[in-house]
């Protein structure tokens, strides 16, 4: 603790956090584009309407990387076209926010073996999911919904009155497009990493380019959170997926600055690495139950924390990420607790049970 930098610790943390996020930025808004240019087709499909296809197209929708995939499965949900069963398999299957994670690259994260990591937490969460999914609608349990008490003026409730005009340039033109050009900057080195290689040239700049663009995400993070809550009425289309895209990259790459300052702290600086290493190996069935606790908050911020500590420390076991991944709903989550916050808790409750179940027959069977 004497010899402890505490500058150049977040400096290297913030590096990392931008070398992930960066790599990120290219799956987020690849999903983005592919989710405005399918959701409506998707929305509208007839072909799933046989009950023995819906847990098929709920895991379906959990497997896309983010949290479009069971955003669409609620609305379909709601509008009759999904059953409960499918809709209770694409919250198995999901990742969230936190499937991101696992594919991006930089020296905190070595590649092959992530996407090794994200294959099998996909896989067996798909078949979880279905499942499950069948097992529910064999059952016969529906979720009643309640109808919204207001006429639609919700959506102008979600703007912040006491926003001025300046706060909203930063949030739609500034910080949009800083982080965008960012992205764009750092894509070459991103892609490069996936081989191990990088821009020899670019190096000394991409280190300041990566720590500003973390800095960048938490201003705009902040400001989106606190200050302003929707670009519903502002944007459509295209622009609206933009901006819902850059908004998910910001909240990642804060969320793995944290989940790497505090995982980095503790090993590093608090326990020391050789004993952590020892607790890791003696206690796995504390981490299985503390990774599936942490994964089933709402949001993705908990799946994206147990991700971050999947990449960053070694001997995390794998059976840990999948109840994470298994008990995570992701931001889908919200639109069921806005309808019925009751069947919401029910289908928390009932993820983290199969979680812990599934992670912890995993961890038995591969020790």
């Amino acid at each position: 603790m004497m010899d402890f930098d505490l500058g150049n610790f977040i400096l290297q943390n913030l590096e990392a956090a931008g070398a992930i996020g960066a790599y990120i930025s290219i799956s987020i808004i690849g999903v983005a584009l592919i989710m405005y240019a399918s959701q409506r087709k998707i929305e509208n499909k007839n072909q799933f309407r046989s009950k023995y296809l819906q847990p098929v197209l709920g895991a379906l929708l959990g497997v896309i990387p983010g949290c479009g995939g069971t955003i669409i499965a609620s609305s379909m949900y709601k509008k009759g076209k999904l059953t409960f069963g499918g809709l209770f398999a694409a919250f198995i299957t999901t990742l969230g926010e936190g499937s991101f994670v696992l594919i991006g690259a930089s020296a905190e994260a070595d590649v092959s073996s992530n996407l090794k990591a994200f294959a099998v937490v996909n896989v067996v969460g798909f078949f979880v999911g279905l499942i499950f999914g069948y097992v529910v609608d064999a059952i016969g349990y529906k979720i009643n919904l309640e109808k919204p008490k207001n006429n639609g003026s919700q959506t102008l409730k979600n703007h912040d009155s006491s926003i001025s005009l300046p706060t909203i340039n930063i949030i739609e033109k500034f910080g949009f497009y800083i982080i965008l050009a960012m992205s764009v900057f750092l894509l070459p080195g991103s892609i490069m990493a996936l081989w191990g290689g990088g821009i020899e040239a670019l190096e000394s700049i991409t280190i300041w380019i990566t720590i500003l663009f973390t800095l960048a995400c938490f201003i705009y993070y902040l400001i989106y959170k606190y200050s302003y809550k929707s670009y519903s009425t502002l944007n459509k289309g295209l622009k609206l997926s933009l901006l819902s895209a850059v908004i998910d990259i910001a909240m990642v790459t804060v969320y793995v600055f944290i989940g790497l300052f505090i995982a980095n702290f503790l090993i590093d600086i608090v326990v020391g690495p050789e004993a952590f290493d020892a607790w890791m190996t003696s206690s796995a069935f504390a981490v299985v139950l503390i990774s599936a606790l942490i994964g089933v908050t709402p949001g993705c911020g908990g799946m994206i924390a147990v991700a971050v500590a999947y990449i960053t420390i070694d001997n995390f076991p794998i059976a840990a990420l999948i109840a994470a991944a298994i008990a995570t709903s992701g931001d889908g989550i919200f639109p069921l607790l806005a309808a019925n916050k009751r069947d919401a808790i029910i289908i928390s409750i009932s993820g983290l049970l199969i979680a812990l179940i599934i992670g912890l027959l995993i961890l038995m069977f591969s020790s």
